[in-house]
C-alpha cells in the first residue's frame, strides 16, 4: 500500500506547489483522492489520466477538486477515450466543478457515487469507510483500508470533532489538515484545525505515523512539526509533492 502527494497547498497551490492531492496505490489498483489545484500535471509525469481506477472527493472547495475537470477531459478527449471513472464525493460536492463544461461533453466520462457516511463500500483492493467531518461545505473524512489491514485515514478539511479519533483509530497513516501551525483564527475555528489539533487527534488514535497536510502556503514546516510534536511521539512529516510513504 503507497501513498505519493500530489500536493498538499491549502486554499492556493505557492509557487512551483499544487494543492491536495494524494494518489493511494494498491495491488496495481489507483486511486486518486482530492484532485486539486495544479495536482493533474504532477499525476500525468507518473502516469497516464487513464490509468486512474477512482477518484475520492472529501468536499466541494476547488483547493480539493478542481483538477477533476481536466482530468475528464483528458480521459474524454483521448483518440480512445477511457471508460467511465467512478468518482465518489458527497452529495452536490462535484456540482461547481462539473458546470464548468457543458454537461454531454463530460457525461461519459464518469460514474458519479455519493459518498454516504456509516456505510462502508469495496473500491477495488480497499474497504471505504466515510465519517462526517465540520467544514464549511459536507466534508467526508475517508479510511482507506487495504487488503493487508493497512489503513490511511484522511481528514480533509475539518474542525473538531469526537468523530477524528475513530476515523484515525490505529492507523498506519494518518494525513490530516493543519492549516495553522498552533491556533485557527476564532471565525475558523468550527470548521479548520491546527498542526497541534492534528498531533493530539493522532495520539489518542494511537496513529503510527502523521503527515500533515493542508498548510496555508509559504508557512513553513517547522512550526507546524513543532505543534504537532507537542502531543505526538510518532513518525512526524509534512506533505510536500513528490513524498511517497510505503506501508508494507
Amino acid at each position: 500500500m503507497r501513498l505519493t502527494v500530489l500536493g498538499g497547498c491549502g486554499a492556493w497551490p505557492g509557487a512551483g506547489q499544487a494543492c491536495s492531492g494524494y494518489l493511494v496505490e494498491e495491488e496495481g489498483f489507483r486511486v486518486l483522492v482530492d484532485p486539486g489545484y495544479a495536482t493533474l500535471p504532477r499525476l500525468l509525469a507518473l502516469m497516464g489520466a487513464d490509468e486512474i481506477d477512482a477518484v475520492l472527493v472529501t468536499h466541494g472547495h476547488p483547493d480539493h477538486c478542481a483538477d477533476l475537470n481536466p482530468l475528464l477531459r483528458a480521459r474524454a478527449l483521448a483518440d480512445d477515450p477511457a471508460p467511465p471513472l467512478p468518482v465518489h464525493a458527497p452529495p452536490g460536492a462535484l456540482d461547481a466543478v462539473m458546470a464548468l463544461d457543458k454537461p454531454r461533453m463530460l457525461a461519459a466520462a464518469l460514474t458519479r457515487h455519493d459518498l454516504r457516511p456509516g456505510l462502508p463500500s469495496e473500491l477495488g483492493p480497499f474497504r471505504l469507510d466515510t465519517f462526517d467531518l465540520p467544514h464549511h461545505v459536507p466534508n467526508a473524512g475517508l479510511r482507506l483500508t487495504g487488503a493487508a489491514g493497512r489503513v490511511i485515514a484522511y481528514t480533509g478539511d475539518t474542525g473538531p470533532s469526537t468523530e477524528l479519533v475513530s476515523l484515525a483509530k490505529d492507523a498506519d497513516l494518518l494525513l490530516a489538515e493543519a492549516t495553522y501551525p498552533e491556533r485557527v483564527p476564532e471565525e475558523d475555528a468550527p470548521y479548520l484545525s491546527s498542526a497541534r489539533d492534528a498531533g493530539r487527534t493522532a495520539a489518542s488514535a494511537g496513529a503510527a505515523r502523521l503527515l500533515l497536510t493542508h498548510l496555508w502556503p509559504g508557512t513553513p514546516a517547522e512550526p507546524a512539526l513543532a505543534a504537532a510534536a507537542a502531543s505526538y511521539t510518532g513518525e512526524l512529516s509534512v506533505a510536500t509533492a513528490g513524498v511517497t510513504v510505503d506501508l508494507a
